[in-house]
């Protein structure tokens, strides 16, 4: 029996690889000589980087970069195993909201700045393809920090250099793409982007997701308006009409500058990770599938990893079981979706730092229990 344990992790408990061990531990239990596939997945967010290069024997790259407010932090990006072209970078882990104490909080002054670093060491390790997931950012600057990393020159009236940040974009009046890194033109780059909001107005980057960030309502007509004004600077001195870009907002407008200065494809994330893994060539042969998340609630159907996998699996008509840290509201959604049954792994009432502490032990115990019942449909089958 062929079985492929495909979760994504479990937050501030379980990084997806070690969901697939304790997934795999409490299976063993009862078919130990089974054949096991485990493919640590993400959907684009926190954690992509890691499980990708869990999913590929990959490298783990740490380096310094600038930070969201200047001081630099310490990054990450991941290569590839078995395409050493690879690069798969998460926005978060240089702009990232956690870098900012909660008292600094205030997206008009945090910058990009360090994803572009990111970007930078990765090309010189010689890539030819990058993945960058957008989730967890802590900047509105509509990528200029990034860009300006990269080698564009932002000024203003009097030909000087803008502050690239939130509060920046307002003042920019010329861009200079002349020394943007030449490399970009020959990589192609793919952004896992799982949100549809354009750039600007009441959808848009700042209005939505400025809040989170820090933004005052005052805060979000400036940061809204200078959005608006680089998109009309990028139409007018690059030809690229990015303003109703579907998915433009994503990350403070990192998606559109993204899209507007390296052509980069947006695609939602799951679909970008499966491909990388190849997760339907592991599906041939599979008698059963296990994913899983933290939380399986109504948001799961929306583009999360659980129910990326459940599509792929329900092409081969291959049963797929949901394995979860808890279930939310209206996970019964779910099942109309392609997963058959869902399991939480709370045993009983217990704080987040029990279930936390205790998450591979009762994922496993759960996992022992769904094989005993698999164990039972095939004998009463015969």
């Amino acid at each position: 029996m062929k079985i492929v344990i495909a979760p994504d992790s479990y937050k501030e408990s379980l990084t997806a690889k070690q969901v697939c061990q304790a997934i795999e531990t409490g299976f063993k239990r009862v078919f130990p000589d089974a054949q096991y596939v485990s493919m640590p997945l993400a959907d684009g967010g926190e954690g992509t980087v890691q499980s990708l290069i869990d999913a590929s024997n990959g490298q783990l790259i740490k380096l310094t970069v600038s930070g969201p407010l200047g001081p630099p932090v310490d990054a990450f990006y991941g290569l590839m195993g078995d395409d050493t072209n690879t690069a798969v970078i998460e926005m978060a882990a240089a702009s990232g909201l956690h870098h900012v104490p909660i008292s600094q909080r205030d997206p008009k002054y945090t910058s990009s700045r360090g994803t572009g670093e990111i970007i930078l060491a990765a090309l010189d390790s010689g890539v030819k393809k990058i993945i960058i997931g957008l989730g967890g950012s802590a900047t509105n600057d509509g990528g200029i920090g990034m860009l300006s990393a990269l080698g564009v020159l932002f000024t203003d009236i009097d030909n000087y250099p803008v502050a690239i940040n939130g509060a920046g974009l307002q003042n920019i009046q010329h861009i200079d793409i002349s020394g943007i890194d030449v490399r970009l033109s020959n990589c192609e780059i793919l952004v896992a982007c799982d949100v549809n909001n354009p750039l600007c107005g009441k959808q848009g980057a700042s209005q939505i997701f400025g809040p989170q960030k820090g933004a005052t309502v005052a805060d979000i007509k400036v940061l809204d308006d200078g959005l608006r004004h680089f998109a009309n600077c990028i139409e007018r001195d690059l030809g690229a009409d990015i303003i109703n870009k579907t998915g433009a907002g994503a990350a403070g407008g990192m998606a559109a500058a993204l899209m507007a200065f390296t052509h980069a494809k947006l695609k939602p994330g799951i679909e970008i990770v499966l491909q990388a893994v190849n997760l339907q060539s592991e599906m041939k042969g599979c008698q059963l599938v296990i994913t899983g998340e933290g939380c399986i609630d109504a948001q799961t159907i929306h583009g999360k990893t659980p129910m990326g996998v459940a599509q792929l699996a329900k092409k081969f008509n291959i049963p797929v079981i949901g394995i979860a840290g808890s279930l939310g509201n209206n996970h019964q959604a779910v099942y109309q979706c392609g997963i058959d049954a869902v399991f939480s792994t709370t045993p009983a009432a217990m704080g987040l730092p029990q279930a936390f502490a205790e998450a591979s032990i009762n994922v496993a115990n759960v996992a022992e229990n769904i094989a005993q019942l698999w164990a039972l449909k095939i004998k009463t089958s015969k």
